[in-house]
C-alpha cells in the first residue's frame, strides 16, 4: 500500500520552535483551553451558589495565601530555568527531545480535567479517546484495529511487565490443564509441550475434557502454591520441574531483568540470547535457546525481539524469528512473542511511504513483521513527541490480551470494557493517550506527516555521520546504524581498546561538563556484544585488550536538524568543540 505523500508538509506548524518562534499563536491556543475549562465549570450547575464569593476574595488572610501560592510559583519557574533544555538541537543526549503540539495541547487540555481512565465512572471520555488512541496505535504496527486490545501505561517498563502478566497467564492456564488431566485421567505430562497448545486449543480441551474452573484453579502456580505445583508436576513427570524461562536477546531494556524479578522467576529463568556481529539476535542461539528449554522441560514464557535498542537504535529480525516460531506453530508449539518497541515502534510510520526507503529492506520487513507477534510495547513518550510518561501496551487480539480479573467492590457500576479489571496499573491519567489522540488526529500514524518527521532524523544521523568521519579521522562508527541514533568511538588505527576506551569516556566527560552540547555514552558488554566489539575493532585494525567498548551517543530525534541553518551552524560548531576535547585528552 502507498500513500499520497507529494503533498507540502510544514512540520515545523507543529512544534513551538527552540527560539518559541510559533509562541504567539501557541499562546493564544494555550489560553482558549483555559477559557474553555472556565467557562465549563462556570456552566455547569448554574443555580448552585458562588463557594468562593467576591469578597471573600479580597480578604486579608485570601490574598496572603495568593501571594505564598504566587511566590512559590515563581520559585518553581526559576529552579526549571536550570532544567535540561532538552527542546533544542543542541540536545542530542537521549531518546527524548522537542515535544509535539498537539500532544502538548492534548495534554494540558486534558490534565485539566483530570481523568482517571482506570474506569468510566471517572473518566468517561478519558476511556474513549484511549481506546481510540490504542487503535491508532494499533494500525500503526498492522494490527487490525477492530480486534487489537491494549491500554496506556506509564512507559515502557509497565507495558514490558504486562506482556509477562498476559504470557505466564496462558502458559499458567494450559499448564493446569495438562496436570489436571495428568493427575485425573492419568495423560502423559510433557509441561513444554503443554505450556504451549495455545488458547483454541487450550479451550476445545476444556470443553471436551469437561474441567472446571475450579479445577484449573488447584492447579495453578499463579493463584495457587506454586512449590506444591511444581512438585505434583515432577512427581508426574518423574523429573523435577523448575519452572518456565525468559528468552530476551542480548540488546534487551533492563526492564525485562526487572520482570523476571516481580514476577519470582529467578535469574535462573532470565535466559539471554547472544547477539551476531551487527548487535542483533543471533537466530540459531534463539533455536538453541529453544531446544535447550524443550529438552528441560521448561516452558518458554515468551519471546522477545527489539524494534529499536536503547543503546544504538538497531532493529531485531522481527520477521526471521517469527518465521522461527511460526514454523514450531506447525508442531503444536505456540510460543508467546513481543515485540519491545518502545523506541522503534513509530519507525512503522515510514513503512508504506516514498521515505521508507531510509531504512535498509531488511529492517523494512522487521518493522512489518511487528503484527505477527502476540504484543508490542510502544512509548509515544519517545519517538511519539507526547509528553512523559505514556507508554503502550497492544496485542493482536482478544485472546492475547487476557489475564488475571479483580474486582474493586467500590466501583459498583463498572462497565464491562473498563480496563481496571485487567491492568497492572490501577490510577492511570488520561492525559497522555489525549496527547496520542490529538498527534494521530493531526499529524497521523502514516507516512504522509509523521513518517516524514521520522525520515528526517535519519537523513540528519547519516549526514552527521559522514561530516564527523569526513573531518575527524579518530571517529569510527558503530555499524550498521538502523535509525536516528549514531555510535561511535575515538580510536587511532591499530590502537588497543583500552587506549581507545579512555580516550572516549574523557572526551564524554567534557561534553557533560561543557553547555553547549548534550551527548550521551554508551558501554557494550562483552557478555552480549562480543561479536560486535571484534567487528567494530577489525574496522580499525584496533587490539582487543578490554571485554568492553566505551561509545559516544548521539540520538537525532529533534525535528529542526533539518532546517539548513540550524545544521550548518551546529555540525561544525561539534565537529570543533570534539576535536578540542581528543586534543585535551590522555
Amino acid at each position: 500500500m502507498t500513500h499520497d505523500d507529494d503533498k507540502p508538509f510544514a512540520a515545523d506548524a507543529y512544534f513551538l520552535g527552540p527560539k518559541s518562534e510559533n509562541g504567539s499563536w501557541v499562546r493564544g491556543e494555550f489560553q482558549a483551553i483555559l477559557d474553555h475549562w472556565f467557562d465549563w465549570r462556570r456552566s455547569l450547575f448554574a443555580d448552585d451558589p458562588e463557594a468562593i464569593s467576591p469578597a471573600r476574595r479580597l480578604s486579608p488572610e485570601f490574598l496572603r495565601e495568593r501571594e505564598v501560592l504566587g511566590q512559590e510559583l515563581r520559585n518553581l519557574l526559576v529552579m526549571l530555568r536550570s532544567e535540561v533544555p532538552k527542546f533544542t538541537p543542541r540536545y542530542i543526549g537521549h531518546m527524548v527531545s522537542e515535544l509535539s503540539l498537539p500532544a502538548l495541547l492534548g495534554h494540558f487540555a486534558t490534565l485539566l480535567h483530570n481523568p482517571n481512565i482506570t474506569s468510566r465512572e471517572v473518566a468517561k471520555i478519558g476511556a474513549r479517546m484511549e481506546s481510540e488512541a490504542i487503535a491508532m496505535l494499533a494500525d500503526m504496527v498492522g494490527f487490525d484495529p477492530a480486534l487489537a486490545q491494549g491500554h496506556f501505561t506509564g512507559g515502557g517498563t509497565m507495558a514490558n511487565f504486562e506482556a509477562v502478566w498476559r504470557a505466564r497467564y496462558r502458559v499458567d492456564h494450559a499448564l493446569s490443564l495438562a496436570l489436571v488431566l495428568a493427575e485425573r485421567d492419568g495423560d502423559p505430562l510433557d509441561p513444554f509441550m503443554a505450556a504451549h497448545m495455545g488458547w483454541r486449543e487450550f479451550e476445545r480441551i476444556e470443553v471436551e475434557r469437561k474441567v472446571g474452573e475450579a479445577d484449573l484453579r488447584a492447579a495453578s502456580m499463579v493463584l495457587g502454591n506454586p512449590f506444591d505445583v511444581a512438585r505434583r508436576i515432577g512427581k508426574c513427570t518423574g523429573r523435577d520441574y523448575l519452572g518456565p524461562v525468559l528468552i530476551t536477546p542480548g540488546n534487551k531494556h533492563f526492564s525485562w531483568q526487572k520482570a523476571a524479578n516481580l514476577f519470582g522467576l529467578g535469574e535462573d529463568s532470565f535466559w539471554n540470547t547472544p547477539l551476531d556481529k551487527e548487535g542483533r539476535v543471533d537466530l540459531q542461539a534463539l533455536e538453541a535457546r529453544i531446544d535447550e528449554a524443550r529438552a528441560l522441560g521448561r516452558p518458554v514464557l515468551a519471546v522477545i525481539s527489539v524494534a529499536g535498542t536503547t543503546e544504538a537504535g538497531e532493529i531485531d529480525p522481527v520477521d526471521k524469528i517469527a518465521d522461527r516460531l511460526d514454523a514450531l506453530k506447525a508442531q503444536d508449539i505456540h510460543i508467546w512473542h513481543h515485540v519491545d518497541a518502545a523506541y522503534g515502534g513509530f519507525f512503522c510510520t515510514l513503512l508504506g511511504g516514498k521515505t521508507e526507503d531510509v531504512l535498509e529492506k531488511a529492517q523494512q520487513n522487521a518493522l512489518r513483521a511487528i503484527s505477527r507477534a502476540q504484543s508490542v510495547t510502544i512509548d509515544p513518550h519517545k519517538l511519539g513527541y507526547v509528553p512523559y510518561s505514556c507508554g503502550a501496551f497492544i496485542t493482536r487480539d482478544e485472546h492475547a490480551y487476557r489475564a488475571s480479573s479483580f474486582q474493586a467492590p467500590y466501583i459498583d457500576r463498572a462497565d464491562v470494557s473498563d480496563k481496571w479489571r485487567c491492568t497492572l496499573e490501577g490510577s492511570r491519567s488520561g492525559a497522555g493517550a489525549a496527547a496520542t489522540w490529538l498527534t494521530g488526529k493531526t499529524l497521523g500514524f502514516g507516512p504522509r506527516k509523521f513518517g516524514k518527521i521520522i525520515a528526517a532524523g535519519i537523513e540528519a544521523r547519516k549526514a552527521f555521520t559522514k561530516a564527523l568521519v569526513t573531518n575527524n579521522p579518530l571517529v569510527r562508527p558503530l555499524r550498521p546504524a538502523d535509525t536516528n541514533i549514531v555510535c561511535f568511538s575515538l580510536a587511532k588505527e591499530g590502537e588497543a581498546l583500552s587506549q581507545s576506551n579512555a580516550r572516549t569516556l574523557a572526551v564524554y566527560a567534557r561534553f557533560q561538563a561543557h553547555p553547549d552540547f548534550s551527548v550521551s555514552k554508551t558501554v557494550l558488554g562483552a557478555a552480549s556484544y562480543d561479536a560486535l566489539i571484534d567487528q567494530h575493532l577489525n574496522g580499525y585494525d584496533g587490539a582487543r585488550d578490554e571485554n568492553s567498548l566505551a561509545l559516544l551517543r548521539l540520538v537525532f530525534m529533534n525535528p529542526f536538524w533539518t532546517n539548513p541553518e540550524t545544521r550548518d551552524q551546529l555540525t561544525p560548531e561539534f565537529i570543533d568543540l570534539l576535536a578540542g576535547f581528543i586534543d585535551d585528552a590522555p
